[in-house]
């Protein structure tokens, strides 16, 4: 008689773990978009501000504590990738209470597109299903930012 004990398919087991570098009391709290984007200013590369756009966000916790940075992507001159799925498997892995999005325009624009508009829409209503909220999305440029937030589009 065959032993009942062997797998008949090999499949991965998935883990999840999270440790902060950062203690708690050290990191920053985020009161305002000027306290977000002067934080992500310093994890921008000022190199590329101009020639790529890159799609960043930052990890919040309950007490708006920045818990970290992720780069969700590296795009071309007029556009990035930010996959959802990417965004919130960060956030819930770093189980994030609120997330602030940014992005760099290297045109030099602080107009936000239609295609921000509905993207942000898009995260703020995925983010509610999951106890994720959407804090703000801010645009880049060399010279100034643009918040979601502060111009009532969240």
């Amino acid at each position: 008689m065959e032993s009942t004990n062997q797998k008949t398919f090999e499949v991965s087991e998935i883990q999840l773990s999270y440790k902060s570098k950062v203690k708690a009391s050290l990191r920053p709290k985020i009161s305002s978009s000027r306290d977000a984007e002067n934080i992500l200013r310093e994890y921008w590369n000022d190199e590329l501000l101009e020639l790529q756009e890159e799609f960043k966000m930052m990890l919040l916790n309950r007490y708006n504590k920045v818990i970290g940075i992720f780069t969700v992507s590296q795009g071309g001159i007029a556009g990035t990738v930010a996959d959802p799925k990417l965004i919130f498997g960060c956030a819930l892995k770093a189980a994030a209470s609120g997330i602030i999005l940014a992005h760099n325009h290297p045109s030099g624009s602080l107009q936000a597109s239609q295609t921000d508009i509905d993207l942000t829409k898009k995260l703020k209503d995925g983010g509610k299903l999951l106890d994720i909220q959407v804090l703000d999305h801010i645009i880049i440029t060399n010279e100034a930012y643009y918040s979601f937030a502060d111009e009532g589009l969240l």
